[in-house]
């Protein structure tokens, strides 16, 4: 075997990351909107495929994309993501990575869809268990933060499903780039008082931290909420309409306190879930950040009192696809066993 490709399949995300003999050779998402073409999925996994040149590849398999509004039920969404990958690669050898830990044949997946949607983080925790036995780990990408606790080098969340782990503050749905600003904060400070926000979709979290600088214009890869360019100039038009304002009305000091407002609410949020988290484990005392929004993550996990490790610093940019590079790490290991380290 040559190389293992790991998928992780979202809703308006796909990612994928090639491994070689335990180290990542190369990862990278495409922006795809599952419900928008649905029968695209398929063509755009073979294409992915063949850009990382991969023949006879192994294909480890994650997903969220089930949860999509296209999708009735999850069961049906995690069907139709193996129906695409099968299409996709069929004489390939595919495991479906489960909640539990377990590689599924696509077959078996079949039989117990529930266990394999949105297990991938299961698979990014699993992985760093390996290095760091006693740590939180908070993934903070385009949509959602995931806060995974691991003990005694085991995976020791206490939900499975999503709903499982919102419920015990294990999954925050805020992100760096999709999080409208209404679903941050209720109002911001401007000139030393509260204003309301206005829940119009004017502005997403992308427009935050481009305006702020944490993200790059080509970070920001979905549609804008106004359909004009992932600029800071346009980003600032977007967080004046957050308060029902625009430029002619505010310069760029408003502009920087309605930012800052809700990146602290933003930070402050996840910090909170995290100190729950933390409090389960009072021996843990590192985080381990990753994901576009892995400053997010940061922040929180320092105003937790927790000491931070970027999982950049092992995997390099691949760190913001973590559970892609997961799968296929986690897959490696098993087929042809390495030494593997996030």
């Amino acid at each position: 075997m040559t190389a293992v490709l790991g998928w992780d399949v979202g809703g308006v995300n796909t990612k994928v990351a090639r491994v070689v003999r335990g180290t990542v050779a190369a990862a990278r998402a495409q922006p795809y909107e599952i419900q928008r073409d649905p029968t695209a999925l398929g063509s755009l996994l073979a294409r992915l495929a063949a850009e990382q040149r991969a023949a006879g590849a192994a294909h480890a398999v994650t997903m969220t994309a089930e949860l999509s509004q296209f999708f009735r039920t999850k069961r049906e969404g995690v069907r139709f993501v193996l129906d695409a990958v099968t299409a996709a690669f069929p004489e390939a050898d595919v495991r479906v990575y489960a909640a539990d830990g377990r590689f599924l044949s696509v077959a078996a997946a079949r039989i117990e869809p529930l266990a394999v949607a949105a297990a991938n983080w299961a698979a990014t925790a699993q992985l760093v268990a390996r290095s760091f036995p006693e740590a939180i780990v908070i993934d903070t990408g385009t949509t959602t933060t995931d806060i995974i606790p691991i003990a005694a080098g085991r995976v020791a969340a206490r939900g499975r499903t999503d709903h499982e782990r919102l419920r015990e503050g294990e999954l925050v749905y805020t992100g760096a780039l999709r999080t409208p600003a209404e679903a941050i904060a209720h109002e911001v400070a401007l000139h030393g008082a509260p204003v309301g926000v206005s829940a119009e979709g004017f502005a997403l979290a992308g427009d935050v931290h481009l305006w702020l600088g944490s993200l790059a214009p080509e970070d920001y890869t979905v549609p804008t909420p106004d359909g004009r360019p992932a600029t800071r100039e346009f980003a600032g038009e977007r967080l004046a309409r957050v308060i029902c304002a625009d430029r002619e009305l505010l310069d760029e000091a408003a502009i920087e306190a309605i930012a800052r407002s809700l990146a602290d609410a933003q930070v402050a949020r996840v910090s909170a879930a995290v100190e729950r988290v933390a409090r389960r484990h009072p021996g843990v005392a590192c985080a381990v950040v990753t994901g576009l929004g892995d400053f997010i993550a940061a922040a929180a996990a320092r105003h937790a009192g927790l000491r931070v490790t970027h999982l950049a610093e092992r995997l390099g940019p691949a760190a913001r696809h973590a559970p892609a590079a997961a799968v296929a790490l986690l897959l490696d290991a098993k087929l042809a066993p390495h030494a593997v380290h996030p």
